[in-house]
């Protein structure tokens, strides 16, 4: 989907898309690192951008949805947190380097040649000893979970995630389960969860 089509979709939904809350993930990373300058890319509707600002953090949010990113400024208002908002393209309108203490890619699921540009741009962009989060529907979820992409091109595995940040620390690097709502019975969808530091 390009950014014409998450517009469209972002435009037809009378609430947000994806829930207000932070992803469990992010929280689980992040919750133990001291505020310093943020960065999320593919930042949807600002949810976990929203609630690190809610905890001190200067956040940068970029995503290529103009409709998402007035969604993301609507939450940030309501939540009374200020964050920087960006319209931009992660594949192509990289971030600046050495220039954050935390960077989160979460649910960004693209073919490899651009995954790779966005992870080698989210690399790139850490200061010395900083955080990258990775987290994002894993290739196993097709066969042993529930819902995400169905096409195992884009979908991510923990292997793929650390082979693009040559030079960072892996700290975590996993298949996890999410439990989720179906029909009115919890089931698990399968995410990757990479979490890396840039050597001080």
């Amino acid at each position: 989907m390009d950014s014409t089509d998450w517009d469209a979709r972002y435009a037809a939904a009378p609430e947000l898309v994806w829930t207000a809350e932070p992803n469990r993930f992010v929280v689980e990373a992040t919750a133990d690192l001291p505020p310093g300058d943020a960065l999320d890319l593919a930042a949807g509707e600002g949810r976990n951008a929203v609630w690190l600002a809610g905890r001190g953090w200067r956040v940068t949010a970029v995503d290529f949805s103009p409709v998402a990113v007035d969604r993301g400024r609507d939450l940030a208002t309501r939540r009374g947190v200020a964050v920087r908002w960006r319209v931009g393209d992660v594949t192509t309108d990289l971030p600046e380097p050495d220039r954050y203490d935390l960077v989160v890619l979460a649910y960004l699921h693209l073919p490899p040649a651009q995954s790779t540009a966005a992870l080698a741009g989210a690399r790139a962009a850490l200061r010395p000893g900083g955080t990258i989060v990775v987290v994002g529907h894993d290739r196993a979820n097709l066969d042993s979970g529930v819902g995400g992409p169905r096409d195992p091109e884009i979908l991510l595995t923990p292997e793929a995630v650390v082979a693009g940040l040559d030079g960072l620390r892996v700290q975590r690097a996993d298949t996890v389960r999410r439990p989720v709502t179906v029909n009115g019975a919890t089931r698990d969808a399968l995410d990757t969860l990479v979490v890396a530091r840039r050597p001080a």
